[in-house]
């Protein structure tokens, strides 16, 4: 197997659950806010990235690699949902960048390309979600789109 694959699982496995954390954190904030759509959004989308993440770490172990509980780097805490959004947004292209280079990788391992292309869809269509929000705050102004969040 491609150590850039290994590796590739190894960084989602760790990521993607600061990720999963980070998004229950902003569910709790836009909750605290009257936000409850986009609470129950971000809470559902780190209950989806926490079952990535143990996709992944059955994958490691099906490959018998080694497993890690490895170091986080810390993540901000943004109470403007619009500029969560804009950070989020930004995280989004970012993670698919990198990992379609990992998907790329994968072809030679069917298994592990499924599961990579799957979690590169549902995450290319959480950024065009964050894209269409930001276009329609944008569209009919931030107090209209916070509206339709409560």
């Amino acid at each position: 197997m491609d150590n850039k694959v290994i590796d590739g699982l190894q960084r989602i496995v760790t990521e993607l659950a600061q990720q999963a954390d980070s998004h229950v954190i902003q569910s709790r904030i836009f909750a605290a806010q009257g936000l409850t759509k986009l609470a129950k959004q971000y809470e559902e989308h780190a209950a989806e990235e926490r079952a990535y993440v143990v996709k992944c770490i059955d994958r490691l172990i099906d490959l018998d690699a080694e497993v890690k509980l490895e170091a986080k780097s810390a993540a901000p805490v943004i109470w403007d949902v619009v500029e969560y959004l804009k950070h989020d947004l930004q995280v989004s292209k970012h993670g698919l960048a990198w990992l379609k280079d990992v998907l790329c990788a994968a072809q030679d391992d069917p298994t592990t390309f499924d599961l990579l292309k799957t979690y590169y869809q549902d995450e290319e269509s959480d950024m065009y979600w964050t894209e269409q929000q930001l276009a329609l705050v944008d569209m009919i102004g931030k107090q209209n789109w916070l509206v339709q969040q409560l």
